[in-house]
């Protein structure tokens, strides 16, 4: 078994070598030469223009090398006080928690030849990731690797480095990218011109960012002549367990242009009314004493364990009790049929607001749980859905896009691909030239570090020793605060 066994893998290894495979332990990769001849004729085309624009991803890494340092340590400050307070913050106060429990470089490595390989170290699906968005992440994740390694390679051919060629790798389940430089020549250039290199790749990863975003931003332009916006919000997906769901319900499709006497435009529209929904009191409706007489019938008034009241029976699923005031007393309640009363009334907050014509009239106001509103949710032509429940329920069930087909073949969900595969792009490849430019071991920062210490300490400091040593302690600073970001990033993730 044993002979046999060797005698297999001879020629397996021949084969792997020959397809450029290398394959181990949790981690596949491909390296090929097909692609040199294209990587050439960018690094040779419009020199002046290369050299212009490489420049100016030396001088964007060097300060992004600072800046990436600074934000970590305001980062892991933040992180530090929230645990000690316990008092949790809104979800933007963590800067990059997530970003850096998610992604962090661990392949670079530069040997006889520069292999260095871009790959995240956690996704937890269903906690910090969906498993629907899955898709997007890894695609933007190896586009962004991609083009991190297309800058590298450009950049060296452009100063003169040797180019063996471009791979791309799996990490367990991450995709990235690697490029093949020939370690002597980088050594035998200047510092600049090595930073030039170093640089390219945290350089290409914001131009991507900054790109993504303008194709976001100029969306509604780009799709005008299929797409228009600023009619509504159109309802894309429902979830089976939504409150929303059912023959009353909102169904994909439909276009929300109202919730509550909150106009909706758009889908920001559509999170800010739900949000101005549930931070404010319920609101009221307008119902003349003739009605309120003619529609109450007597029910039993009691306290629930949250010291609302309730005066309807539990399995009625029509009628809702409100609560009303008038100059005698300001505690009364009646049972009413809640579309009866909402669909033919105006909205109030206090009973002067239905003074009018003389009729006399009341502010009814539903008597609900804590943080449970009635929601009146328009979606023409069908009749309105009155949703009772806690609103961000809704928000997380019903999904929805800002953009109307104007064609009936034209798909509901393109958009919606672009927009989320745009918004991964830019978060992350901004996040892989935040953490790649991090002063850190085994990171494209260490060798940002070196090459600008060399090029602005070498007639300070004459020993290479002593500058070599400063840059050891940076790294390892550097390296420590990287570290103490991702465990308590981690710890953000899973512990809570």
């Amino acid at each position: 078994v044993l002979q046999s066994s060797s005698s297999l893998k001879a020629p397996y290894e021949d084969w792997l070598l020959t397809y450029g495979l290398s394959v181990s332990p949790f981690h596949m990769r491909w390296q090929t030469s097909l692609f040199n001849r294209q990587f050439y004729n960018w690094g040779r085309w419009k020199p002046r223009f290369l050299y212009l624009w490489f420049s100016m991803g030396m001088v964007f890494g060097i300060v992004a090398m600072f800046g990436s340092v600074i934000l970590l340590g305001k980062t892991l400050m933040q992180t530090l006080t929230q645990m000690l307070t316990e008092a949790p913050r809104a979800q933007n106060d963590r800067m990059l928690q997530v970003v850096v429990s998610v992604l962090s470089s661990v392949g670079k490595s530069y040997k006889l030849v520069v292999l260095h390989e871009n790959s995240p170290c956690l996704v937890v699906p269903g906690v910090n990731l969906p498993v629907s968005q899955l898709t997007y992440f890894f695609s933007a994740i190896l586009i962004s690797g991609v083009i991190h390694e297309v800058g590298h390679g450009v950049a060296a051919i452009r100063e003169q480095v040797r180019f063996n060629g471009f791979g791309i790798f799996i990490f367990i389940v991450y995709p990235g990218a690697f490029v093949d430089l020939f370690t002597t020549h980088l050594q035998l250039i200047s510092p600049v011109q090595q930073l030039r290199i170093f640089c390219a790749g945290v350089w290409h990863n914001f131009v991507l960012g900054v790109a993504s975003f303008m194709v976001l931003f100029l969306l509604p332009a780009i799709l005008f002549p299929f797409y228009y916006t600023g009619v509504g919000a159109l309802v894309t997906e429902v979830a089976e367990d939504s409150p929303a769901s059912g023959p009353r319900g909102l169904f994909v499709g439909d276009l929300v242009t109202n919730l509550q006497d909150c106009p909706v435009y758009n889908v920001e529209d559509w999170n800010s009314c739900l949000g101005d929904i549930s931070e404010k009191s319920q609101i009221g409706y307008c119902v003349s004493v003739a009605t309120l007489q003619q529609l109450s019938f007597p029910a039993r008034v009691y306290r629930r364990l949250d010291g609302t009241v309730e005066c309807c029976s539990n399995s009625s699923l029509t009628d809702i009790c409100f609560s009303y005031s008038n100059k005698l007393d300001s505690h009364l309640y009646a049972c009413l049929p809640a579309r009866k009363v909402i669909e033919a009334s105006k909205v109030c907050r206090t009973n002067m607001d239905c003074q009018k014509d003389f009729v006399p009239g009341f502010c009814v106001t539903p008597s609900l749980e804590n943080q449970t509103r009635l929601i009146r949710v328009k979606h023409p032509p069908h009749i309105d859905m009155l949703y009772v429940g806690h609103p961000m329920h809704l928000q997380y069930t019903v999904s929805l896009s800002s953009f109307v087909p104007r064609q009936n073949f034209l798909s509901i969900d393109l958009p919606v691909v672009i927009e989320t595969f745009c918004k991964y792009l830019i978060s992350l490849s901004g996040a892989l030239a935040v953490i790649n430019a991090v002063p850190c071991f085994a990171l494209d920062g260490q060798w940002i570090l070196n090459s600008f210490l060399e090029a602005t300490l070498s007639s300070l400091i004459l020993e290479k020793q002593n500058r070599e040593l400063i840059g050891f302690l940076i790294l390892l600073a550097g390296s420590a605060l990287l570290a103490a970001n991702v465990a308590l990033g981690l710890w953000m993730v899973t512990a809570r």
